[in-house]
């Protein structure tokens, strides 16, 4: 059998998964932003009628598998594995939903990256045979998050400008085997980078070598170019990490400025909403990817995606004990023409 890797980091598929159908849920924050028409529910109320935050995002993950899938005209019995994961302890938020939905459950932690980290684990799945059907899903919450990882909300800290906002969100993808829709053709694996950052407030600085490291590695395995893709979109670097990123792409001799854009800077109109660098969070790449970007596909505005969600590897435990910020970046090619 031939094989199917490309390189040290990148596998291409023999038969490249469907994404059938997405679904996408935010909190009133992201649903007042510049996309607000491509996401399928705005929440009135970032409790969603919950008594905690907690609860409340892991709420807004299990409906938005049961839309996804309902949009896909499938039934939650068609789901032959959910992979998923978020940002709190023991992936309460993903765990808890799966307890309740009933599918069998891949728990995944990547931080930020999680969404490509599904995405590219559910391709081999599907690539593999192992499955005809799965959902892909991750979520964040603002308020949850901040409480674990910086400080409770009621102590009215204030945030530097490197500080980016956490995304009130969660988005889901229907893989499948077979059907109609943008195919996922290539899978990127990331390798652990860190070059010392310490800053929990400055997250795209400390993401932002692993981005570079995981772009650099793509071309390099598969030949491709910038000028190969019409979008190339991380995940929740913000203004600074994408500064960043760009420039140390370009110092590994690529150019993608004229195709790259970030889903922490698209997601908010940062000086209207006072987001200080703009969004992250595992919810961010996951609700900008399942909403805009896959419609724009499904409009064929975009042809050819490379989709790079990036992580900060910290904890708590570690930010105490004064560890720096490792980071790890996945990345998927999506297109809507399978040539290659």
């Amino acid at each position: 059998m031939a094989s199917k890797k490309l390189g040290k980091q990148t596998v291409k598929f023999d038969h490249p998964p469907v994404i059938i159908g997405t679904a996408t849920t935010v909190g009133p924050k992201e649903g007042q932003g510049p996309l607000n028409s491509y996401f399928d529910t705005v929440l009135s109320d970032d409790l969603y009628g919950e008594n905690s935050w907690e609860l409340a995002e892991s709420k807004m993950l299990r409906e938005t598998v049961k839309l996804a899938i309902q949009k896909s005209n499938k039934n939650i019995t068609d789901m032959e594995y959910m992979l998923s994961g978020d940002l709190l302890n023991q992936l309460m938020s993903a765990t808890f939903a799966a307890r309740d939905l009933g599918i069998p459950f891949f728990g995944l932690y990547g931080a930020c990256s999680t969404m490509t980290e599904s995405l590219s684990l559910g391709s081999m799945l599907i690539d593999g045979g192992y499955a005809k059907h799965l959902v892909a899903v991750t979520s964040s919450h603002f308020s949850a998050a901040e409480r674990q990882f910086r400080f409770p909300l009621e102590l009215g800290n204030q945030r530097p400008l490197t500080a980016q906002w956490t995304v009130t969100g969660s988005g889901a993808a229907i893989l499948a085997s077979y059907g109609q829709g943008p195919r996922i053709t290539h899978v990127t694996t990331g390798k652990v980078v860190d070059l010392g950052i310490k800053d929990a407030n400055n997250m795209g600085a400390a993401m932002a070598p692993a981005a570079t490291d995981t772009i650099a590695a793509h071309f390099q395995d598969t030949g491709f170019t910038p000028e190969t893709y019409d979008l190339i979109v991380t995940g929740d670097l913000g203004a600074i990490g994408k500064e960043i990123t760009q420039e140390m792409v370009y110092d590994r001799g690529y150019n993608i400025a004229k195709v790259y854009n970030d889903c922490g800077l698209m997601i908010f109109d940062n000086q209207a909403q006072d987001t200080h660098a703009g969004g992250s969070g595992c919810g961010c790449s996951a609700s900008v990817f399942c909403g805009y970007i896959y419609r724009l596909m499904q409009e064929k505005k975009l042809n050819r995606v490379l989709l790079i969600s990036t992580g900060a590897l910290l904890s708590t435990t570690s930010a105490q004990q004064g560890q720096s910020i490792p980071g790890i970046a996945h990345a998927v090619t999506i297109t809507n023409t399978v040539d290659g």
